[in-house]
């Protein structure tokens, strides 16, 4: 269950997720750019095996704020449960996206990993560190969910 917001970040009523992404309705999503002591970002390639998206790159972790969730508290929860990371997030942006498979809230955070992911096999099937140097060219090599490329732009923006 998710919450349905409005175009302030509102919310409006409980909705299950599928129902709010087959409506269009707006609703919350966090995700995490995951650092390591190098500053290096974390990329990962999705399972086949998942719904949205199988096979894609993405630049960061993240999923659907449940119902009565924060932004943060999903993050880690996300974090957690995709890349097997225990850590702390810090929010950068919040920001109204029209891109991906639905309309939606994303609240974007950071994270610094201090040990390797243990991700889940069935969500990720492939991560790599790469230095920010090298991500535009990887970004333009291998295909990435619909959003990502705005998001990390936002996130750039955000923290300079």
């Amino acid at each position: 269950m998710v919450e349905h917001v409005d175009e302030q970040d509102r919310v409006l009523a409980v909705v299950g997720r599928g129902e709010a992404v087959r409506r269009g309705w707006l609703h919350r999503i966090a995700v995490t750019v995951c650092r390591d002591s190098r500053r290096q970002v974390l990329v990962h390639r999705r399972s086949e095996q998942v719904s949205r998206f199988p096979g894609h790159y993405e630049l960061m972790a993240g999923g659907a704020v449940a119902a009565g969730e924060s932004y943060e508290e999903a993050a880690v929860r996300e974090l957690a449960e995709e890349l097997g990371i225990d850590t702390t997030v810090r929010s950068v942006v919040k920001f109204l996206n029209r891109d991906g498979l639905s309309p939606h809230w994303l609240g974007i955070h950071e994270a610094v990993a201090l040990v390797d992911p243990k991700p889940r096999g069935d969500e990720v099937a492939w991560y790599g560190w790469l230095p920010e140097s090298e991500l535009h060219e990887f970004m333009h090599r291998h295909p990435f969910t619909p959003d990502s490329r705005k998001a990390w732009d936002r996130y750039r923006a955000a923290v300079g």
